[in-house]
């Protein structure tokens, strides 16, 4: 099993971790403001500190972590549920109108970076995690189309596949019984390298206001909150910031390991 894919779970782990026990327990009530302590340094009563309101950092780190990972994790989920079916769609229809429509289509949306459409749903809809997730959802729907329909192109000529169509099975039977099962170990890497990027966009999105809203914690907005204090309280800007880049890392070195595992050529070059 390769280090980075151990190293990236383990970085993985401790923050879906965090994210899990918030749901049930953190060390102080991030709604609870405390005025008199506010901007205080890392201490026994608050391990990472307070913010400007004297809330527990390491509360709002963890309730924050929640929030990062549901968005991307829902983003993801989105764009796989719905690009990957599209992309494969167009891989059995190769060359027809309908699979230049779909490209086509992908190539509009490519065109509006996912912070462009969050700003345009925001201001339709108004600001909130919600909307933030549909944005980045929208993103990534052509990214897993294009990469199931190339992976699925290269398997249509195969000689298993040829002996579908031979026996009478329909596209979607194809597709769905013999193409899929074959590049899903591609959608699984991709949609780690995607997890990473929703992350970061979520905290983006929270840091220009567009994310989730108060009171809910984000990573994101604990930045923003925090940049006209690095001079005189640099721990509120520097543990989100490092919380983004290790949950950023971890899932970066879990997807190139996760690549290294699951290429067949890798293995046959480690035997």
């Amino acid at each position: 099993m390769p280090r980075s894919f151990l190293i990236g779970t383990v970085l993985t782990a401790l923050f879906v971790g965090m994210a899990a026990i918030s749901l049930i327990w953190t060390p102080h009530d991030i709604e609870s403001l405390d005025i008199p302590n506010k901007l205080k340094p890392p201490s026994g009563a608050n391990w990472l500190g307070t913010d400007q309101f004297g809330r527990d950092i390491l509360s709002m780190i963890m309730e924050g972590a929640r929030t990062s990972i549901a968005v991307a994790l829902l983003a993801v989920g989105i764009g796989m549920a719905l690009g990957v079916p599209l992309g494969l769609w167009a891989a059995a229809r190769k060359g027809s109108l309908l699979d230049e429509l779909i490209m086509r289509g992908n190539d509009l949306i490519f065109a509006f970076p996912s912070l462009v459409i969050a700003i345009l749903i925001t201001a339709i809809f108004g600001a909130s995690a919600v909307n933030a997730i549909i944005a980045i959802g929208i993103f990534n729907i052509p990214v897993f189309a294009r990469l199931s329909r190339s992976g699925a192109l290269s398997l249509w000529e195969r000689d298993f596949i040829l002996a579908a169509r031979v026996s009478g099975k329909s596209a979607f039977r194809i597709s769905w019984e013999h193409i899929l099962p074959n590049i899903l170990n591609l959608m699984i890497v991709q949609g780690t390298i995607q997890f990473s990027l929703g992350i970061l966009a979520e905290a983006a999105l929270s840091y220009i206001g567009l994310g989730a809203q108060p009171p809910t914690a984000s990573w994101g907005r604990m930045l923003a909150d925090a940049q006209t204090l690095v001079a005189i309280a640099p721990h509120t800007a520097l543990v989100p910031g490092l919380a983004i880049v290790f949950m950023v890392l971890g899932l970066n070195l879990m997807g190139d390991g996760l690549r290294d595992w699951l290429d067949p050529r890798l293995r046959v070059e480690r035997a």
